[in-house]
């Protein structure tokens, strides 16, 4: 019989720890998808950050390096400058890229740093209980913003792709999606551009994710999905923001 569907080899024969209907088990399987068809995975080495991914070393069957909280980029630009016929991704969220890790974050972009970072945006802290992230929405409601995130006083969210685009070390900023069965397939074209991208040596390169958090959110799975599509991609707009090589600049 013909095998149509099976678990990636890049992807261990393990239970993940994510909450239902989170969308970190979807991305998984795509980094190892590709992985798999780019036939890179002997020589991949992934960065766990902290965050809900914190054990992504428990899921990715590839080197793996725990880096401290929002230190990633400059734990993967180690890796890589070290060892540069590595393949090296972080995989990290919106309070570890864009909070703690904004410097790392920025200045591996603006270096140019030849890594792929794969960026989960669920506008909110996921794994300490569901306070106010860099990228929560204006008047959204979390534990620390009981009555809803005022701009007045905590400002506006951070638009991490539209940010990074204006850097000439960034090779890729796209925004992508996995609500549904289309956003899922694009999701993976941009992730193996990615990594395609590093391997042949273009620069910087970071896919966003936009994603659920139904625990957080306190939404079941499928009312997330709808949350996210009324609410977060009005706000995080899905497409390519730039797309060539470093030094390249946007016309």
């Amino acid at each position: 019989m013909a095998i149509v569907f099976d678990r990636p080899k890049s992807l261990l024969d393990v239970t993940l720890s994510y909450c239902p209907g989170c969308t970190h088990g979807i991305v998984h399987r795509l980094v190892a998808e590709v992985m798999d068809e780019l036939d890179i995975q002997g020589k991949t080495v992934g960065v766990a950050p902290v965050g809900c991914a914190v054990m992504a070393y428990d899921f990715f069957a590839c080197d793996m390096i725990q880096a401290p909280h929002g230190r990633a980029p400059a734990v993967a630009t180690g890796i890589k400058r070290a060892k540069p016929d590595n393949i090296v991704f972080t995989y990290q969220g919106d309070g570890d890229l864009a909070a703690i890790g904004t410097a790392e974050t920025i200045h591996a972009a603006t270096r140019g740093e030849n890594i792929t970072i794969i960026f989960i945006n669920n506008a909110i802290y996921g794994m300490t209980g569901g306070q106010m992230a860099p990228t929560t929405l204006p008047n959204q409601v979390t534990q620390t913003t009981p009555y809803g995130r005022d701009v007045d006083s905590a400002g506006y969210p951070i638009r991490v792709c539209e940010l990074l685009s204006t850097l000439d070390g960034v090779a890729l900023a796209q925004r992508v999606s996995v609500d549904s069965v289309k956003n899922v397939n694009l999701a993976k074209k941009a992730i193996k551009k990615g990594f395609q991208n590093q391997i042949d040596k273009k620069g910087f390169s970071i896919i966003e994710v936009v994603s659920t958090c139904p625990t957080n959110w306190g939404l079941t799975p499928v009312e997330a999905v709808k949350w996210l599509q009324e609410n977060m991609l009005p706000y995080y707009p899905l497409g390519v923001y730039k797309d060539g090589e470093k030094g390249d600049r946007l016309k």
